[in-house]
Formats: C-alpha cells, structure tokens, sequence
C-alpha cells in the first residue's frame, strides 16, 4: 500500500474510541468521537494555502489530502474540532515523505512494507511517534508514543470502526483481512 491508498482507504465516518496513558502520573484517560474523513482535491483552497507555506505547487500526482472532522468526548467533556492533513511523498517514492497540517510542526510519514503508516513529528523538546494501520477496510487502529525533554510522557492507542461501506479502490488492501 502507499500513501494515495492509505488517504482513500480512510475517507468515510469512523467511531473511535482511545485510551491515554500519562507515563508521569499513571493516570489513564478514556474517550470517544466520530471521526469524519472527506478527500480534498489539489486544487481546494486549504490544500494550496498549506502547499503555498512550503513552496510546493499541488498536482493530483504529488500531494494527497484529507479534511477531518471530529466530535466526542474525552474524560467527560465535549471535544470537537477540524483539520486538513497534507501527505507530500518524495519524489518518485510514494512510501516517504512529507505531513503538513495546519497549526502543525513538521512531520515526516514513512509507509511500511507491512502497510504501517508511521508519522513521526520532532522538534528540540518533543518527539511523537504514531502508527496507523488497517485490520480490515472498516477497522482501523493507531498507537502513539510522545517523548518530552528526553523521557517518555504520554502513550496511547486507539480503534476505529468504519460507519458504512469502504470506498472502492484501485488496488485492494494487501494486508486487510475480514474480521
């Protein structure tokens, strides 16, 4: 699988449920949300603005693009909130490459050959590290570790279930099974 598969195979409305560790306090934490994924086109305006801050020109062939939506809760109380998510592979290698995000710092992705999505974000004081995957079309999971000021503070892991069909796709998933 590469990135082009990944970003379509995660379009749709997901329930989510995660669970947070705080490695400092041994406080666990719990929420949940629906999660709404849409595809954005090269040329939608959000996508040329987070490709404009980096000197990059959006064609269908170098960037894939995601708008996220969510609502739920966490420990109780009421989170909502939206995204766009740019993918920028390499060039020539669609396994590697870039991660804008508005408001975001500078993340890399790497597609593994097991068809792990690893997202990895760094800078002086924080280093995050979160890997997606998909058991299935409809069921998606993600870890992540977060690392400040040289010690690990904070892990968690989190499922999602698609609410409704998978989108149909040029290739079908190597690694997804029917649970």
């Amino acid at each position: 699988m590469d990135i082009r598969e990944f970003v379509e195979l995660s379009t749709g409305k997901w329930f989510s449920q995660r669970t947070v560790h705080n490695l400092s306090s041994g406080q666990l934490q719990a929420g949940k949300s629906d999660l709404f994924f849409d595809l954005l086109a090269p040329t939608d305006p959000s996508v040329i603005k987070l490709c404009s801050q980096q000197a990059i020109h959006p064609t269908a062939d170098s960037v894939f693009a995601l708008s996220t939506n969510w609502n739920g809760s966490f420990m109780d109380n009421p989170v909502k909130g939206s995204t766009v998510i740019v993918f920028i592979p390499d060039e020539d290698n669609l396994k590697e490459g870039k991660v804008l995000q508005e408001n975001g710092l500078p993340t890399r992705y790497i597609m593994t050959d097991n068809d792990i999505l690893t997202l990895i974000t760094e800078s002086p004081d924080l280093y995050a590290e979160e890997k997606l995957w998909f058991l299935s079309s409809n069921l998606r999971i993600h870890s992540s570790i977060l690392r400040e000021s040289n010690r690990f503070t904070q892990a968690s892991f989190r499922s999602a279930i698609r609410m409704g069909a998978a989108p149909e796709l040029a290739n079908t998933v190597s690694n997804a099974q029917a649970i």
